[in-house]
């Protein structure tokens, strides 16, 4: 990861339920794409969160680049977006 990773911190209500608002380490949702093992920690903490599609839904719509958001890494979420996008086109 080049530099620190831009965070969006607007205030939303589903943010408040959170499951990682009680981690302390906030770097530990932000590993590098190749630290899998940081990347299982994230995702395991988002496994027990109420709000996780929540979450996942701001993160592809805000377009977060970097962390793990929902339960999923960039690459995971630039997959889902794209399939996002596809139904959007079929459907119209």
């Amino acid at each position: 990861m080049i530099g620190a990773p831009v965070i969006d911190l607007t205030v939303t209500p589903w943010r408040e339920a959170a499951a990682c608002l009680d981690v302390i380490d906030e770097v530990s949702f932000f590993p590098d794409q190749e630290d899998l093992v940081g990347m299982a920690r994230a995702k395991a903490v988002c496994a027990t969160c109420p709000v996780a599609a929540e979450c996942l839904t701001w993160a592809i719509d805000t377009n977060q680049a970097e962390g793990v958001w929902g339960g999923h890494t960039p690459k995971e979420r630039r997959a889902i977006r794209r399939r996002w996008l596809e139904e959007i086109e079929q459907a119209s």
